[in-house]
């Protein structure tokens, strides 16, 4: 009886799965299709064809069960001789055909027992010889295995210990060697991510604390002479008081900020969007800005040629996000920088822009910008702020469904792009 040809067909089936209700077959197994001269057609439970290789073209794309029952004792016809098996896994069946270019019989062998007898010797040594050889090759084998074992052994161990390099991706165990190689790129980018989250942390942190012994270096301070001084009369107390709220506003706002992120990310602080009309709502927060008397001599424009329209956001969680934006704006340019806030709507989005003409934003720091624990470097004055204006701003916008991008080029501006949906 023919073995290979059935052992392969029925064997072939390792090299497919089913990936959520689709059947795949592994490269490794068109590779050995290839390799044979053979050709493959797989069959699903209605009898319909799902997948074909190298399948000739006088063969059909859809058979009976009597049409496949007959495969199994089919002679060489039309070059080939057809095996059929069948793949089941996840409660689904496919059915296989795959032809092989030779003339190979199907049939049991029926012999005069008297006749072998007489060829008993013959037969013996042929056997010890064929175990001989099967022995050998199975030594080789285990050997091979043996070091193709080890090596993918080795190679986890060195992932792990972060000293990899790349393998092959080639031969039978090809596809393992792709899936250790994709693994350490990405526990790579893994680690390279947290070294640079744990670097701007370590940065922020440093930052915050200093950014709180700043204002509270003058509280400590003024307090001190308050409550060392007898006679401080009362326009002195009102400076120093007025010096000292100052600064612990600025110490509150820091904590503020952290808060907020916090709560954001957390889903804590409390989200209440209603209706809002956005174009008077955009314009009395950019002249809320402008009548501040910290930016009243700063340029500051809104631009809208749009009917008035109803969205539904948080007013106050909204408001801090523009805010940030456009105050952002403002401090980390010169004060002849012109910034202008924009509204545009189509039938299912909202687009908002917060644009200056200022110094502009290097790519690098672009890249950074809405990191929690970022503060930009593009400005020769010390900016007093947390790290986390856009960040808050990003998270805000998320929460409303909507994206935040940058835009900028040094020189030349910077234009933040918000895009909310119509609902």
């Amino acid at each position: 009886m023919a073995t290979w040809p059935n052992r392969f067909t029925d064997n072939f089936s390792i090299w497919m799965k089913n990936d959520k209700g689709t059947l795949q077959i592994e490269d490794i197994g068109l590779e050995r299709l290839d390799e044979y001269g053979l050709w493959l057609q797989v069959i699903d439970e209605t009898g319909q064809e799902v997948i074909s290789h190298n399948k000739p073209e006088n063969f059909p794309t859809k058979y009976t069960a009597s049409e496949l029952m007959a495969f199994s004792t089919s002679d060489y016809e039309d070059g080939y001789t057809v095996f059929v098996s069948s793949f089941e896994e996840d409660e689904q069946t496919w059915n296989y055909l795959i032809g092989f270019p030779y003339d190979v019989g199907k049939y049991m062998l029926y012999y005069n027992g008297e006749v072998v007898g007489r060829l008993k010797p013959v037969f013996t040594l042929s056997l010890f010889g064929v175990i001989f050889a099967g022995s050998a090759l199975l030594l080789i084998y285990g050997i091979w295995l043996t070091h193709q074992t080890g090596k993918i052994a080795k190679g986890i161990g060195n992932i792990s210990r972060r000293v990899y390099t790349t393998i092959p991706e080639k031969g039978t165990f090809g596809s393992i060697y792709m899936a250790l190689n994709k693994m350490n790129e990405e526990i790579r980018h893994s680690d390279q991510i947290k070294e640079e989250t744990d670097r701007v942390r370590r940065e922020w942190i440093t930052n915050i604390t200093h950014d709180l012994k700043t204002p509270l270096s003058p509280v400590k301070g003024y307090a001190e002479l308050l409550a060392d001084e007898t006679d401080v009369d009362t326009k002195t107390a009102q400076e120093y008081g007025t010096i000292i709220l100052k600064n612990v506003d600025y110490a509150e706002k820091l904590m503020n900020d952290l808060k907020l992120t916090y709560q954001l990310e957390s889903g804590a602080f409390p989200f209440r969007p209603q209706p809002v009309r956005l174009v008077r709502y955009l314009k009395e927060l950019v002249i809320d800005i402008a009548n501040d008397p910290t930016f009243s001599d700063r340029n500051i424009e809104f631009a809208c040629d749009l009917p008035e329209f109803t969205v539904s956001i948080d007013p106050d969680l909204f408001h801090r996000a523009i805010s940030n934006l456009v105050i952002n704006a403002l401090v980390h340019n010169p004060p002849a920088t012109k910034v202008i806030v924009s509204v545009l709507k189509e039938k299912e989005n909202i687009y908002i822009s917060v644009r200056d003409n200022g110094i502009g934003i290097s790519e690098a720091e672009q890249a950074e910008l809405f990191t929690r624990y970022y503060r930009g470097t593009n400005t020769k004055e010390k900016i007093e702020g947390s790290g986390l204006g856009l960040a808050i701003a990003k998270q805000i916008i998320v929460l409303h469904g909507g994206e935040i991008a940058v835009k900028s080029k040094i020189g030349e501006g910077t234009e933040f792009s918000i895009r909310l949906p119509v609902n």
